[in-house]
């Protein structure tokens, strides 16, 4: 048995996981739940699932006899699994891991008797609200994350996460608001909204407010916040207003996270996106010329149903016609209940195969943009004492120790592999 008295909380995923971890750790705590072990799994592929159970089968030999909860978009789609591995207690639903409430009980009530109470799980879609969560801190004195909206509406063929966070819900803009100027108060430089569908926040609210206008108000209300960064969004429904701040706003970081999938339109099509390829090119450019020195990540889909080697190549096309940096390769993995499992299948190994070319050619970008940075100056947040990002979220290295949370400036000496190194 361990000796300490707080739970162990271990995060898969998103960083709208990473944020809910931090929000459920300040619960737990609150409620008083002692000696356990949280896992907060991710749904997004089959692998993301095989590795919760193997993380969860190591943590159960290295804490014997400790209660393991379960929680997170898996535990949500597929609770029964969970629940049918003999070193989990509890398996908690993603709206339940957000209530205080959860946390009292399983305080009180860990380990029940009867198999039916191990799970706490409710339809998700019933769901109609996401509560705002005031977290103070997230262990380090770099970055922090809020979570500014909740689930997705729209219905990918190749996508489980709607199964497990729900419909689209919005964090109201005084809620935000409110969270960040405490996390600024606390000293973080730097605020990441995050969310399932981010551009979607605010369509269920009063008057329906654009992203673009809840950037501008953080950025206007909160002024003592240096950085404000985006994650993952939907190039097809940026708001003018949002275009208009990465024009205006120097602290809206330039650094954007698209979520494209790929870029042939017929492969678009059957993954039901909402956006066709000429669109993503249109939106790079229109972007850059907005602000030059912006810098594009990306998540693409390898060997998506039905691709044939031509559609693949339209997607690495695409790499280059967009400009793009920061390279997320998945491997398609079917996903029971998904329209694109019952689609004719691509070989794994080609599957494979493609992917490892797509993070090749990632590489390669990445290396361009790192090889561009040598002799500039750059503003880098410092994230640990010899290490830091910059605004384009590239990696520097320094040889002597910095002020961890604090934004330095540095002149870029070599690159090192996938970091810049700072001069001396």
């Amino acid at each position: 048995m361990m000796d300490r008295r707080v739970p162990i909380f271990t995060t898969h995923g998103c960083r709208l996981n990473a944020y809910e971890t931090e929000a459920m750790r300040a619960m737990a705590d609150a409620a008083g739940l002692g000696d356990a072990v949280v896992v907060n799994t991710c749904a997004v592929t089959a692998e993301a699932v095989r590795k919760a159970k193997q993380d969860i089968r190591r943590l159960s030999r290295q804490n014997p006899g400790v209660p393991i909860i379960v929680t997170g978009c898996a535990a949500q789609t597929e609770p029964e699994t969970f629940a049918a591995m003999e070193e989990v207690t509890r398996v908690v639903g993603n709206a339940e891991k957000m209530r205080p409430e959860t946390w009292a009980t399983l305080s009180h009530n860990v380990a029940p008797e009867t198999a039916e109470a191990r799970i706490l799980v409710e339809d998700i879609m019933s769901v109609t609200e996401t509560a705002g969560h005031l977290v103070d801190g997230f262990g380090t004195r770099a970055r922090a994350h809020v979570q500014i909206q909740n689930g997705c509406d729209h219905r990918c063929t190749f996508c489980i996460i709607p199964y497990g966070r729900g419909n689209s819900r919005s964090v109201p803009a005084g809620v935000v608001v409110e969270q960040i100027r405490r996390l600024a108060a606390r000293g973080y430089n730097e605020v990441v909204l995050t969310g399932v569908d981010l551009t979607s926040w605010g369509a269920d609210l009063p008057g329906q407010p654009s992203l673009g206008n809840l950037v501008r108000r953080i950025l206007r209300l909160v002024p003592e916040l240096p950085r404000l960064r985006l994650s993952s969004i939907d190039s097809v429904e940026v708001d003018a207003e949002l275009l208009r701040a990465i024009a205006e706003e120097p602290r809206l970081m330039p650094h954007l996270h698209l979520s494209l999938q790929a870029g042939d339109d017929l492969t678009l099509k059957r993954m039901k996106r909402r956006h066709l390829r000429a669109d993503a090119i249109r939106f790079c450019a229109e972007a850059r010329a907005a602000r030059p020195d912006i810098v594009f990540g990306a998540d693409l889909i390898a060997g998506f149903p039905t691709e044939t080697d031509a559609m693949f190549t339209r997607t690495l096309e695409l790499v280059e016609e967009c400009g793009l940096t920061w390279l997320h390769v998945f491997p398609y993995s079917p996903r029971e209940g998904t329209p694109a499992a019952r689609m004719p299948q691509v070989p794994r190994a080609t599957i494979r195969a493609r992917a490892a070319v797509l993070r090749a050619l990632g590489e390669r970008m990445a290396a361009r943009h790192l090889a561009a940075q040598v002799g500039r100056r750059h503003r880098v947040l410092v994230e640990s004492p010899r290490m830091g990002r910059t605004e384009q979220f590239a990696e520097v290295r320094f040889d002597t120790d910095q002020p961890v949370g604090q934004i330095v400036e540095a002149t870029i000496a070599a690159v090192d592999g996938k970091a810049l190194v700072a001069e001396g």
